[in-house]
């Protein structure tokens, strides 16, 4: 999957995105997808892409998380 095709499936920009992937961004999330080099060599630049399975396994978990937690709360009160 692409970037353009990524926004689209996840309806968030860019720089969300990459902020998702920096270690380094109060916006990190380590279970968000890794990017996967389609070229270029070694360093920077070439085009990536995200495993689709990835993408939509980790949509799934943030549904899941977020069932649990709405199951809770509802628990609680």
């Amino acid at each position: 999957m692409r970037l353009r095709s990524l926004l689209k499936c996840l309806g968030v920009g860019r720089s969300t995105v990459y902020d998702r992937i920096n270690p380094n961004s109060p916006r990190y999330d380590a279970s968000f997808p890794k990017p996967i080099r389609l070229s270029g060599a070694g360093g920077k630049g070439g085009a990536v892409g995200w495993l689709e399975s990835a993408v939509y396994q980790w949509l799934a978990a943030r549904v899941n998380e977020k069932a649990s937690l709405i199951d809770r709360q509802r628990a609680d009160q």
